[in-house]
């Protein structure tokens, strides 16, 4: 019965995002209340709500200060000298931005942090594709697809929840899916070159003189907010940043809050700039950071009810005994949408145990399960119960189901391709 429940809430808050009925906000609010009670856990509820709260703060506080932190090297003109000069290299050509945009988001998720992926690449990107008129969704859905391959990283998270949960060693789970990642990354620039031909068929290669954009450029920006002299500064400042993120000197939270007061306080040291500065970016902080809350209170119910134990058993008890040898691929193929509705840590802790003990019955490594348990994570990024994508849609001011429907089916694509690349090199067997 729980895991009925959970599967028809799950269906009922994905219709009604999909097709606009409900924002993602009050569905992620209102959806789990409603099934909660039809489930006889009115009692409970608070507990469970304040839980999932409690769970996502650290990421929603650290969130708000990286919109604080990057908003005011935006402003103080940083990212200008690298907007400057993709812009002497694409020449007005959307193919190559967007696969420029695709190398980029490739290169800076090296660090395994999704959130210091998309701050960093929409910050970039995003005003030459407004000058250029490509459509920002493209920038954000290139940015989410390449943060999916390159998050099998294991300092990204699941690869390291992987060899936690079954005792395994880095070189039994992340270095032989290495080929697996390199095939999801070609497939992303092939994704790039797709949506930029499509952008370069509507609005064609823009052609421009580059100095007279840039003098225009400067009369339409608040040249008042730009801090040439501080250049060199604000891009230590960044570096030291991600390198402490890195090497987690301090939690991330604690970084990106002592990152942000030294970056307004010399770019902007009167107190009047900077109010004025943290009121500019006050509407884009709120509309993330509230969405990242409601999904606390979404995860909070969907595991203080035990729903999703329900729904992940049910669906393993229901995998017929003849498909047993496939166990690898069955795997591979429910780790998309087991880590689209459930947190990391819950399908990697609660459920790849399970999976494991399941494939030893058949006599599979539990190595290659967890390999397999990889493969679904580009599909991950667009569940609505992941934070930093919802930093990614508010900060190109995008519809976070329109980006779910528009980019769901790339995501489902590098997962094939990745389980391919697997299934063709040995890495699992079929």
């Amino acid at each position: 019965m729980l895991a009925i429940l959970g599967f028809l809430m799950i269906i009922v808050f994905m219709v009604l995002i999909m097709t606009g009925r409900l924002s993602a906000m009050i569905a992620l609010i209102m959806i789990p209340i409603v099934f909660a009670l039809i489930g006889g856990f009115g009692s409970e509820m608070g507990p469970m709500m304040l839980d999932g709260i409690k769970s996502v703060a650290p990421t929603g506080i650290m969130i708000l200060f990286a919109i604080l932190y990057f908003g005011t090297l935006i402003d103080a003109g940083v990212f200008d000298p690298i907007i400057n000069t993709i812009l002497k290299i694409v020449k007005g050509d959307p193919v190559k931005i967007a696969i420029g945009t695709a190398i980029l988001a490739l290169l800076i998720s090296l660090d395994g942090d999704g959130t210091t992926t998309y701050m960093i690449t929409i910050s970039a990107m995003l005003p030459l594709y407004k000058r250029i008129g490509m459509r920002p969704i493209l920038l954000a859905g290139i940015a989410v697809s390449a943060s999916g391959v390159m998050n099998l990283l294991p300092w990204g998270g699941p690869t390291a929840r992987v060899m936690s949960a079954l005792n395994l060693e880095m070189s039994e789970v992340f270095t032989p899916v290495i080929p697996a990642m390199v095939g999801g990354a070609l497939f992303v620039l092939f994704m790039a070159f797709i949506l930029g031909r499509k952008e370069r068929k509507r609005i064609g290669v823009i052609e421009f003189d580059y100095q007279t954009i840039a003098q225009l450029t400067a009369t339409v920006d608040e040249n008042n907010l730009k801090r040439p002299k501080l250049i060199i500064f604000n891009y230590a400042l960044t570096i030291a940043l991600l390198v402490a993120l890195i090497m987690e000197l301090l939690p991330p939270v604690a970084l990106f809050m002592l990152g942000f007061a030294i970056a307004i306080t010399v770019n902007y040291p009167k107190m009047k700039d900077q109010k004025e500065r943290i009121a500019n970016y006050a509407d884009n902080a709120l509309s993330v950071v509230s969405m990242v809350f409601a999904a606390g209170i979404f995860t909070g119910i969907l595991s203080g009810t035990t729903m999703v134990d329900a729904m992940a058993n049910s669906v393993i008890q229901y995998i017929p005994e003849s498909m047993g040898s496939h166990f690898t691929i069955i795997t591979a193929i429910l780790s998309a949408p087991f880590t689209f509705f459930m947190s990391n840590d819950a399908f990697y802790y609660g459920v790849l145990p399970l999976l494991a003990k399941a494939g030893a019955v058949y006599g599979i490594d539990p190595a290659l399960i967890g390999r397999a348990s990889l493969l679904g994570l580009p599909v991950h990024l667009l569940s609505p119960l992941v934070p930093s994508t919802y930093l990614l849609v508010g900060m190109v001011g995008e519809d976070f189901g329109k980006f779910q429907r528009i980019f769901l089916k790339w995501a489902f694509g590098s997962t094939i391709v990745m389980v391919i690349v697997c299934l063709v090199l040995g890495i699992i067997p079929f």
